[in-house]
């Protein structure tokens, strides 16, 4: 019986490392995506638009660029998290939207038209 112990517990230490990696890949394959476009009130595409993602929870803001064509993304953003999001560029900004931890989508996509004065 002596000689088991080691052995099982060797086993109890591999199945938990192996039950947290699966914990992790199972996390990781939950993170969600926002992409979209930033355009402009004539619905052209708006290049070098600021995009400013809000985690409400913590408030930390990430922001990026949208590039030539005026899309822009976020990856790996945490679902059980509600998040702001909105454009600015020059001295204009788009309405705030809403990405809510309700919605069970992977990706969403969401299109910012920058239509109106900075506050």
């Amino acid at each position: 019986m002596k000689r088991m112990q080691p052995v099982l517990m060797v086993a109890m230490l591999l199945a938990a490392v192996a039950g947290a990696a699966l914990s992790q890949d199972d996390r990781e394959s939950r993170l969600r995506t926002v992409r979209g476009t930033v355009v402009d009130k004539d619905d052209a595409p708006v290049a070098g638009g600021v995009v400013y993602l809000k985690n409400m929870k913590n408030n930390t803001i990430r922001t990026t660029i949208a590039g030539d064509d005026g899309t822009y993304r976020f990856s790996g953003l945490d679902p059980n998290v509600d998040y702001g999001i909105h454009a600015e560029h020059k001295d204009s900004a788009s309405n705030t939207r809403k990405v809510s931890s309700f919605d069970t989508r992977r990706e969403m996509v969401m299109h910012l038209k920058i239509n109106k004065k900075k506050e």
